[in-house]
């Protein structure tokens, strides 16, 4: 009894190790999205939000990334499946420099780091409030292709080894 539990739990703690956040997106952090940050001001929060680039503005001494966020999934990675569902936007800011080409609109980055205060923008003819993040991590996500797979030989009405001139009905 007691050794079929041990395979158990090693079991589900192996099954579990597959589907980690990664090391640098790990730890607690405050449950508030952009859009709630702005309703009710929370400066000084630690925030792990993610999202899809929308603009990235290396400066002198620091890069700024605009993004539109994105729930996060298990993993920490922005949820590309979730198109439409966003929390807004915000702006995260780094020190040092991230290449434009690197960090090109529409990749995904997931950001920690603390709440320092809100910048007023327009969007259109829109006057948007952006949460601003002084960003410890920014964690670009490798980009996701598409892989379609095809068998070279399988036709599903004839099945992958008969033919319309072989196999049972070589004679029709």
């Amino acid at each position: 009894m007691k050794t079929r539990f041990l395979l158990l739990a090693s079991g589900l703690l192996l099954l579990s190790a597959c589907a980690s956040v990664p090391q640098p997106l790990q730890g607690d952090f405050a449950q508030v999205s952009p859009r709630d940050s702005v309703a009710s001001a929370q400066p000084g929060a630690t925030v792990r939000w993610g999202g899809s680039i929308i603009e990235t503005v290396p400066g002198q001494d620091n890069t700024c990334f605009q993004l539109i966020s994105r729930p996060l999934n298990n993993s920490g990675r922005p949820d590309s499946g979730a198109s439409d569902a966003t929390d807004g936007r915000f702006i995260a800011c780094r020190a040092g420099f991230y290449d434009p080409a690197v960090f090109a609109e529409g990749r995904e980055i997931t950001v920690i780091g603390r709440i320092d205060g809100y910048q007023d923008t327009k969007i259109g003819d829109y006057d948007y409030r952006l949460p601003r993040v002084t960003a410890d991590v920014i964690y670009l996500w490798p980009e996701v292709s598409e892989v379609r797979t095809r068998y070279p030989y399988y036709d599903p009405f004839w099945g992958p080894y008969w033919g319309p001139y072989w196999g049972p009905r070589w004679w029709w």
